[in-house]
This record gives C-alpha cells, structure tokens and sequence, in this order.
C-alpha cells in the first residue's frame, strides 16, 4: 500500500515536472517571438533607436520572471513561500550586484536625459565613439578605426561627456607656425583665400585668421573656420595638407624648434 501512495505520487509529480518543463520551454520560444515582433515594431513605428535594446532586454527579463514564477507553481511551490525567498534572493543579490543595479540606473537616466543618442560621437569615461546600442547595464561605443568599446551605463552617466554630434555645426581651429620674418600680411592673406575659396567653408561667420602667440621659434596663426559637423575631420585634414603646400609656393617658412649651441673655449 505504501509503494502504491509513493508510486502514485512519483508519477504525479513527474508529470508535473513533465508539464512544467514543457511550459518552460514553450513559454521562452514565445517571449522571444514577442520580443522579436515588439522590437520590428518599434523599428517600424521610427521610434528613437536609442531606448529600443533597453526597451526590448527589459521586457525579455520581465516576462522571463514571470514565466519561471508560472513554472514554480505548476510544480506545488507556494507563491508566498516562493515570494518570500525571491525577495530574500533579490535583497542578497542586490547586495552583491550594486554595480549591476548602478548599471541599471544608468542606464535608465541616459533615456530619460538624453545627453547622447544612438549615431552620436561621444568622448566620456576615458573612450570616444559612435554610440552603437544603449542597453540595460552597457552602451556599446564602435571607435572610428572599427573598434568596440563596451561602457558600464553608470561610469558614463556620472562623467562629463563631449557630445560631438549635438550641434550641427562646429568651428574648426587650426594653428600653423611661421618663421618671425615672414609678413603678418601674406600670411594672413593666404589663410583667409584658402577659407574663403573653399565650398564647405561658410561665409557667415566668416573665416577668422587671428596671430595668437610670439613663439620660442615660431610666430603662431589661428586659422576659425565654421563648417558642418560631418565636414570637420576631412576638412581638417585637407587645410594642414593645402596650407603646407600654399606656404611652400610663397616661400614662407615654417620653422621647427631648434637650440643654438655655442662652445666657450677655455684659454687657460
């Protein structure tokens, strides 16, 4: 009679287990066709890319709960027992994951503030790139020579970040050094005709050429040009090259640091 009740009650259970695991299994492959269509929808809807892998990681964790809370009651635990140990577990994980839970927060602050979106050029943290995904715990940097950079939410959400991306427009400031007996003149000249003639380049502001600073060896020039911010880098570039060159047709030296050494001969 005793191995009947414990036969009865073995299958049972089994059974239980049997169904439970099949929900288990079930019930993820759905959250992830829910996941999956709620993110083509947003994708379709051209909503913010920025908050989409935040939006769609926590849904995937909620449902995830809820469906292993669904799970431990179709095995006979009691949702209050059940409740009272996931509370115990999360205050002791909590505890133990408070960079994670910082993470998190971070996280949630970013969207919510938005100093920076998906597409930007940032520099924060130590790291500069262009924001690829904003997750729960991290955002995802790619470097311009095709690197990623993973940044815990928290570390970017409290440091300083220079949002390159921010303002359409940027001024580009370059400095170029002349020999003291170059003419103020000429050289002023010739920087305002390259920005002038240059298409990227706006008229309004104008160009700027300022003399900044007598040098050890060099009289320096500050060239202001105001430019579209995708236009910066390759113009920067192609003024240090053309100036160069531009310079060497005037006959304009550019000097490089340099000492004098002179010998003091002992007629002892």
């Amino acid at each position: 009679m005793d191995l009947q009740i414990i036969q009865d009650a073995l299958i049972r259970f089994g059974t239980q287990i049997l169904l439970a695991l099949i929900v288990l299994i079930i019930g993820l492959k759905i959250i992830n066709l829910i996941v999956r269509a709620i993110s083509k929808r947003m994708v379709k809807a051209h909503m913010d890319p920025s908050p989409q892998p935040f939006i769609a990681s926590l849904l995937r964790v909620t449902l995830q709960i809820l469906l292993f809370i669904s799970v431990a009651s179709m095995i006979g635990v009691e949702m209050t027992s059940f409740i009272v140990v996931i509370g115990a577990m999360a205050f002791a994980v909590g505890l133990a994951l408070q960079g994670s839970l910082a993470n998190f927060a971070g996280g949630v602050l970013i969207l919510l503030l938005k100093p920076f979106k998906v597409g930007d050029y940032i520099q924060s943290a130590g790291h500069a790139g262009t924001i690829k995904e904003i997750q729960i715990f991290y955002t995802l940097l790619d470097t311009p020579d095709n690197t990623r950079v993973i940044v815990p939410n928290a570390l970017l959400s409290n440091s300083s970040a220079i949002n390159y991306s921010k303002n359409p427009v940027r001024r580009l400031d370059l400095t170029f050094g002349v020999g003291y007996e170059a003419s103020i003149d000429q050289v002023r000249g010739i920087l305002l005709d390259l920005a002038d003639r240059h298409e990227l380049i706006f008229d309004d502001p104008p160009p700027q050429v300022l003399l900044g600073e007598h040098g050890d060896n060099a009289v320096l020039f500050y060239l202001r040009m105001w430019c579209n911010a995708g236009d910066y880098w390759p113009l920067y570039f192609e003024f240090m090259e053309t100036v160069k060159k531009a310079f060497d047709e005037a006959g304009i030296n550019i000097p490089y640091p340099q000492k004098d050494v002179h010998l003091i001969k002992n007629e002892g």
